[in-house]
């Protein structure tokens, strides 16, 4: 199933181009790369070959990039770093009504 915009909190984040949009740590603002781990509170995003910075879930803002992953040209999305709070595992397993799942 590919990722798409309504379904992006329930598939596996690592691999995906992301942005920090907002952050209560304003140093984190701006850290762009790609996904290469996550945990049930954090995400680790490369920024480049040699440097990785790990950034909370909670209080965060992430822009993940799905061009490529879906059928429109560009598909950015904006998800709540809250909407991921939960192990990967977990968080693609869980069911809800939210609009993400």
């Amino acid at each position: 199933m590919a990722v798409t915009p309504e379904t992006v909190a329930r598939h596996e984040l690592c691999g995906l181009p992301a942005r920090v949009a907002a952050a209560d740590d304003p140093s984190l603002v701006g850290t762009q790369g790609r996904v290469v781990s996550e945990t049930k509170s954090t995400l680790r995003v490369e920024t480049d070959s040699t440097r990785t910075k790990q950034v909370p879930k909670a209080g965060a803002t992430f822009e993940f990039d799905l061009t490529g992953e879906s059928e429109t040209d560009s598909a950015f999305v904006t998800v709540e770093g809250t909407r991921l709070l939960a192990p990967p595992a977990r968080r693609t397993e869980l069911s809800s009504d939210s609009k993400w799942r």
